[in-house]
């Protein structure tokens, strides 16, 4: 690996640690309605949270896990979104480099904004998938404004360079995918939210953008792990038939299958047809 490629690796991950720390904040304060431009405090005492002590993972440790004014316990979820956060982006940036060949030379003009958009759905996919787990929803302050992110970073990668008929298929994608979602909600309205149809335009502009066979094993692939997941708390008895669970997690977890496995077997999936 170049040195290059070693640097951006080691700088990613360190950037992933801060935005996990973000991410913190956004998944209490969105669904909570609380502005995310107030200082940070003490749940439990209203203390002030200093920046010492808000370092990624190490003040955690250091603190032993809390509040340094009154010793209210801080969850260990914390520092977990913060490094699943930098491993996070550290995997898609190794996946981009060798998805755009990136070996001794600088990356190519139009990788920088594929992976600003990446990254920034990696970001949103861990805060959306544990908002949604906890309060069984997807809030629109986070959803609606990556249709405009991820619409503008992906044309300006076709402007540095990068084929138009990616942003093409990411157009279609995002359509497709909110079309279907839409008539799914339609002919069932309970098994399926506002907030899942508004996430699955999002989710097919990022999978239409790398690929039909993308697109394809994202989208189905959402359905498989929603209803292993649910026949699996059938058989725990841990849900009814009639329960609610949140699905926007497959959505998302299906949609990374796609974006990072999707091409590979959709082709090993058509061999076995043509053979």
């Amino acid at each position: 690996m170049s040195p290059t490629s070693l640097s951006l690796l080691v700088l990613t991950g360190l950037l992933g640690l801060v935005i996990g720390s973000f991410l913190n904040v956004v998944i209490y304060r969105v669904p909570a309605g609380i502005p995310l431009t107030r200082a940070s405090q003490c749940p439990a005492c209203d203390a002030p949270v200093k920046p010492w002590q808000n370092v990624p993972v190490v003040s955690w440790l250091v603190l032993r896990a809390k509040c340094a004014a009154c010793g209210a316990g801080i969850s260990g979820r914390y520092p977990l979104v913060e490094l699943a956060t930098g491993l996070t982006f550290v995997g898609i940036v190794w996946w981009l480099i060798d998805a755009f060949g990136i070996a001794a030379v600088s990356p190519q003009a139009e990788f920088w904004p594929s992976l600003v958009a990446f990254l920034y759905l990696a970001a949103i996919s861990i805060a959306l998938t544990l908002i949604d787990l906890d309060t069984r929803r997807l809030p629109n302050p986070i959803v609606l404004p990556s249709y405009v992110v991820l619409g503008v970073l992906f044309t300006l990668a076709c402007v540095l360079g990068a084929p138009w008929e990616g942003l093409l298929r990411a157009a279609i994608g995002g359509a497709a995918l909110f079309a279907f979602y839409f008539l799914l909600r339609l002919i069932r309205p309970g098994g399926m939210g506002g907030g899942d149809v508004k996430l699955a335009g999002v989710l097919g502009i990022a999978l239409g953008w790398v690929g039909w066979g993308a697109l394809v094993v994202g989208a189905f692939a959402a359905f498989v792990f929603g209803g292993v997941f649910g026949v699996a708390l059938l058989v725990l008895r841990r849900a009814g038939r009639k329960s609610a669970i949140p699905f926007g997690p497959w959505m998302i977890a299906g949609a990374w299958v796609g974006i990072l496995a999707g091409e590979s077997l959709a082709q090993w999936y058509l061999g076995l047809l043509a053979g």
